[in-house]
C-alpha cells in the first residue's frame, strides 16, 4: 500500500487519516499538524524520510509561483532540508492545473446563480492559478493579497498589479518569519472580522481556506466560496454564516477535502517515479483519475 504524509505546520486539530483506492492502487493519505513549531516539523521530515512514497508540505509553500516567477521560502527550505529520500510536494503542481479551470467549472455548474459576477481572491501570489482562472471567467476580480498577508487596506484590482506586487514585495515578504504572513497553529481557528467592505461586494470568494475564514464576517447570506482544505467542522462554520455553495478543488475524502500539497504527494506516491511531476504528468494523472472540484450546497 502506498503512503503518504502531509506534514503541516498548522493545527493538529485538523489531523486526519483515510485509506481510499486510486487508480487500482490502495492508499493512505495522512496529515500530521505541529501547531506552528517549524522544529516538529523538521523532525517528523527527518524521522519519515524514505519511510513513505512521498510528503506534502502543509500549511505554507516551498515557493510562490506568480506569472512564471518562482520567489522561495528560505525557512521553509530549511524546514525541509532533512529530507534525502522521499518526494516532497507543497501542492503547487495542483494549483497550477485543476485550480487553473475552478471558475470555469463554477460557471458551468452554477454560474446562472452568481449575481453580480465579483470575486474576492484573498492572495492571488498564493492561488495564482485560481486568480487567472476567476479573471478568465469573466469576473470582475479583487485580489487581497496586502489585505491578508500584510494588514494592508489596499486592494489590488488587475492581474498586471498582481505581478507588479510580486515583483517588488514578494523578494522581501519571503524572508520574514512565516507566521507574520499566514495563520499557524492555534491562530487558525480564530475569526476577526476585517475587509467587510470586500467580503460584501464578492459574490464569490476564493483562496486558501484559513485566509478565507480567518476574517470573514457574520453574514455572508448567499455567497459561494470556493477553496480546497475544509473539514465538516468548517463546513457547519460556512452554514451558520449563510454560505450557499462550497466549492473544493480536491475532492472529499471521508467527510473533509484534504489540502493541495497531500493530494499532489497522493499523485505523485501512485505515479512512482519518486520525483515530484511535472504540471503535464500532474494533468495526466487528473484525467486518468476523472479528478474534478467538488461542489457542494451549503
Amino acid at each position: 500500500m502506498k503512503r503518504v504524509v502531509s506534514i503541516s505546520i498548522g493545527s493538529s486539530k485538523r489531523d486526519h487519516k483515510v485509506q481510499v483506492e486510486l487508480l487500482g492502487q490502495q492508499i493512505q493519505i495522512e496529515r500530521i499538524g505541529t501547531d506552528g513549531d517549524l522544529g516538529r516539523a523538521a523532525q517528523l521530515y527527518r524521522q519519515l524520510d524514505g519511510q513513505v512514497d512521498a510528503f506534502g508540505v502543509g500549511g505554507t509553500d516551498l515557493d510562490l509561483s506568480v506569472a512564471g516567477k518562482k520567489y522561495s521560502f528560505p525557512q521553509i527550505y530549511r524546514m525541509v532540508s532533512g529530507v534525502q529520500q522521499t518526494p516532497i510536494v507543497d501542492g503547487g503542481g495542483l494549483k497550477h492545473t485543476i485550480e487553473r479551470q475552478v471558475m470555469q467549472f463554477v460557471e458551468q455548474k452554477i454560474g446562472d446563480q452568481i449575481t453580480p459576477k465579483t470575486c474576492l481572491v484573498t492572495s492571488g501570489a498564493d492561488r495564482y492559478g485560481m486568480a487567472q482562472s476567476a479573471v478568465d471567467a469573466g469576473y470582475e476580480t479583487v485580489f487581497g493579497d496586502l489585505m491578508f498577508g500584510l494588514g494592508l487596506p489596499i486592494p489590488l484590482h488587475t492581474l498586471n498589479t498582481l505581478h507588479w506586487m510580486a515583483r517588488v514585495l514578494a523578494p522581501i515578504v519571503t524572508h520574514l518569519p512565516f507566521k507574520w504572513l499566514y495563520p499557524t497553529g492555534e491562530r487558525q481557528s480564530q475569526v476577526i472580522p476585517k475587509w467587510e467592505k470586500y467580503y460584501g461586494w464578492a459574490s464569490v470568494i476564493a483562496g486558501d481556506f484559513h485566509y478565507v475564514r480567518r476574517h470573514m464576517p457574520p453574514d455572508m447570506e448567499g455567497k459561494v466560496i470556493v477553496t480546497n482544505t475544509t473539514t465538516q467542522e468548517d463546513v457547519a462554520f460556512l452554514h451558520s454564516r449563510g454560505i450557499r455553495y462550497l466549492v473544493t478543488t480536491t475532492p472529499r475524502l471521508e467527510g473533509r477535502s484534504f489540502g493541495t500539497n497531500a493530494m499532489e504527494a497522493a499523485l505523485t506516491a501512485l505515479a512512482g517515479k519518486g520525483r515530484p511531476l511535472s504540471e503535464d504528468e500532474i494533468q495526466e494523472m487528473i484525467v486518468a483519475l476523472d479528478y474534478q472540484p467538488s461542489i457542494e450546497r451549503i
